[in-house]
């Protein structure tokens, strides 16, 4: 099943007289179930495309679909209830609420949920910290947790709504070595279950742990490759670092 699909997706920005081409026609797609590392230098695009992708912005021209509905047209209302219905987000800083528990902070997006597609909103947000292996961090505040336990709870709070997709946007950046094993394969773990992931890294030794490269430079696509042999093997990995603490 495909879950995301781009069609000569362009965008361009203008800053005073000059025009910046950021997309210079994207075209790709992403089936339920994949792992997809988003690579490139500053300026390659990168973030610009996980922007679109999130439905945090529109192209200026070419055509997004998620799930099959094409997302350019709708107004900031839709993409509003899109973005909390369909798409998790996990940042590099975290971006937790820092006065208010780790299941308050997981808890959050359901009650911006109109859909009503979640009955339980406590019980769910106490799964999704289980999923994590946070459970017993309910009440602490971020103040109170590591910098792997806070991005712990960040991606509890990307799957509480189930979404579509996990839209990770360098996760590890702020993050030790050993933490950062620990997070990818948390990250592993979740995509065996059968959650699509994107992830945005500069790290290519990060990439690797995923189960496809797609490669931006100037805007464009120079390299979407499947990677083989990696996925996987940072669960024993994470394992040793868990028993060294």
């Amino acid at each position: 099943m495909e879950i995301i699909r781009t069609e000569n997706v362009k965008k361009v920005y203008t800053v005073g007289d000059i025009e910046v081409r950021a997309l210079q026609g994207i075209s790709f797609s992403i089936e339920k179930g994949d792992f997809v590392a988003i690579m490139g230098p500053s300026g390659s695009g990168k973030s610009t495309l996980m922007n679109i992708l999130g439905c945090l912005d529109i192209p200026t021209s070419g055509h997004y679909f998620l799930e099959g509905i094409n997302v350019n047209n709708m107004n900031k209302q839709k993409l509003a209830e899109i973005r909390n219905q369909k798409i998790g987000f996990v940042f590099q800083s975290f971006n937790l609420l820092p006065r208010t528990s780790a299941f308050e902070n997981v808890e959050l997006p359901l009650l911006y949920d109109r859909s009503g597609s979640v009955k339980d909103c406590p019980n769910a947000a106490v799964r999704a910290l289980e999923r994590v292996s946070l459970v017993d961090r309910l009440s602490h505040h971020p103040s109170q947790l590591s910098g792997g336990q806070k991005q712990r709870v960040a991606i509890a709070r990307a799957l509480v709504n189930e979404p579509s997709i996990i839209l990770a946007d360098e996760p590890t950046g702020n993050l030790d070595s050993r933490t950062t094993i620990e997070i990818i394969s948390l990250f592993q773990q979740l995509n065996n279950q059968g959650i699509t992931i994107v992830l945005v890294t500069h790290e290519h030794d990060i990439a690797l742990y995923t189960k496809r490269i797609v490669e931006l430079k100037d805007g464009t696509i120079v390299r979407d490759e499947r990677v083989q042999g990696k996925n996987g093997k940072l669960y024993k990995l994470a394992g040793s670092s868990e028993e060294e603490r």
